[in-house]
């Protein structure tokens, strides 16, 4: 069988902050105005990636994984996680504050949901002036605090509040209180889990006049309430693969790219590259395909030889 990079159909979700940018800047397919994520590479029960090129165009993540797990997800890989697809990828479109929400670790999020936690990263890729996040607490909390704070609708005024610009990285460890703020496109990389504990809303209404459900409850003891680091500091140097995170889940790499490299892998894990600017060409075999801003590719681990060209900011991502 022939391995070749793989690219899946979007799987757009319409959000209640969400907009059209991932359409006026990332190209994406969508029809509505609140579309707040794309969903480039899933195996989330319900929502499962299908390819849109090539030879295994109409087949599903799920199923090439199936049929050949070790040459898809990489030999390591493969033994750790059988045949689980253990990474999601997604772009966001935040028009307006995201909830202040949490994730839960891997032991609760199987105790509670039979599901991985929820560790992430996001790479800003375009930021309004003055966008910001939400990451943690200023000051050391308690759930006490927490909870009076929450009652008095003050929760704000004691959470870290941040502001971004395009190329700023940060790393959300489970258990980080967290917000995506309004004017941002984002890049995001996670654990294979859908599982969120929204804490607060702003009060928001849908257009029917529904509030969305909280989770007050249960983030209670998923909340990590000391003052967290979450920026990530990076080199930039051309041409090369410049660590940015490398945690148990995976591994992110940022290549400014500016003319011609040469790819060798081991074939132990799958290797993910989202563009996050520019465009660029990946030469395999006899093969040529191109890539633009917004693209998401997965290369099977059994391609372990290839050429990425062009003037590109690439994300590459594989589990260590």
């Amino acid at each position: 069988m022939k391995f070749y990079p793989l690219q899946f159909e979007p799987i757009l979700k319409e959000r209640i902050w969400g907009g059209e940018k991932l359409k006026t800047v990332l190209n994406k397919p969508i029809t509505s105005k609140i579309t707040g994520e794309s969903w480039e590479l899933s195996t989330v029960e319900g929502d499962v990636s299908v390819v849109a090129n090539g030879e295994w165009k109409g087949k599903s993540l799920t199923t090439l994984i199936n049929e050949c797990p070790s040459e898809i997800l990489g030999t390591a890989v493969h033994a750790r996680f059988g045949k689980q697809f253990p990474l999601l990828f997604k772009y966001l479109d935040a028009r307006e504050d995201l909830s202040i929400q949490v994730h839960p670790n891997d032991e609760l999020a199987k105790k509670r949901h039979n599901s991985f936690g929820k560790t992430e990263m996001w790479y800003i890729m375009q930021a309004d002036d003055d966008a910001r996040i939400i990451v943690g607490f200023k000051e050391k909390s308690n759930a006490n605090d927490y909870l009076e704070y929450l009652k008095n609708k003050t929760l704000l005024s004691i959470l870290d509040d941040v502001q971004v610009q395009s190329g700023d990285v940060f790393f959300l460890e489970t258990g980080t209180v967290h917000a995506i703020g309004a004017g941002l496109v984002v890049a995001e990389i996670q654990q294979t889990s859908d599982i969120t504990y929204r804490l607060y809303d702003f009060d928001r209404e849908d257009a029917q006049g529904n509030t969305r459900e909280l989770h007050v409850d249960l983030a209670l003891d998923a909340i990590n309430y000391n003052k967290v680091e979450t920026k990530k500091e990076y080199t930039k140097n051309a041409n090369e693969s410049n660590r940015v995170v490398d945690c148990p889940y995976f591994t992110t790499n940022f290549i400014p790219l500016d003319g011609e490299i040469t790819v060798s892998k081991s074939g132990k894990t799958f290797t993910v590259y989202m563009c996050v600017e520019g465009t660029f060409e990946m030469e395999y075999g006899n093969s040529k395909l191109e890539y633009k801003k917004g693209d998401t590719v997965l290369i099977p681990a059994a391609m372990n030889a290839f050429i990425l060209n062009g003037k590109a900011s690439i994300l590459e991502i594989y589990i260590s």
